[in-house]
């Protein structure tokens, strides 16, 4: 059940990090998932890692203090990863280089098919660069919104987008 609960958790964040672009062959890899502690609450179909969890599946590598997965009642599953922050990568298919991303939580629902970065998110493809206070993500419809956040004295509260000319050298 761990390890069927842990899978859905992968394939949410392949979704997260661009399902039109990554790797075709990272799904049908192992997915190994470690962590400091793990429990499971078959009452609740919750499972939670905690501790340093790195999760690994083909070339997509999840690190964060802290990953639950929920299953609800029709089957529809919910993630929360919790760190400082979570981070993401992964190779896109083609060459087109990799992926990776930021934030302080990320939430996935299935049902909703949203993918929430929470707190200094940020989204990295190549030289082009999102960042906002949250980054919203829909895996059906693949359409991203940011906002920005509070205003303080590290940060202008304003969305920061970076978009490279096709042709430009990434760094």
């Amino acid at each position: 059940m761990i390890q069927k609960i842990g899978k859905a958790f992968v394939l949410t964040a392949l979704s997260a990090t661009s399902p039109a672009f990554a790797l075709q062959s990272d799904s049908r890899q192992p997915i190994q998932i470690e962590a400091d502690r793990g429990s499971l609450d078959q009452t609740k179909q919750s499972t939670t890692f905690s501790g340093n969890v790195v999760i690994r599946q083909g070339t997509l590598n999840i690190s964060a203090s802290r990953v639950n997965v929920t299953r609800g009642g029709k089957g529809g599953e919910s993630v929360r990863a919790e760190g400082s922050p979570v981070r993401f990568s992964q190779t896109l298919d083609g060459g087109k280089g990799t992926v990776r991303g930021q934030a302080n939580n990320i939430a996935y629902s299935s049902a909703g098919s949203t993918v929430v970065l929470t707190g200094n998110a940020k989204v990295q493809r190549g030289g082009d660069v999102v960042e906002g206070a949250v980054i919203t993500y829909n895996t059906q419809t693949e359409v991203y919104t940011v906002s920005g956040g509070a205003k303080s004295a590290a940060k202008s509260g304003r969305v920061s987008v970076v978009i490279r000319p096709a042709g430009a050298q990434s760094e």
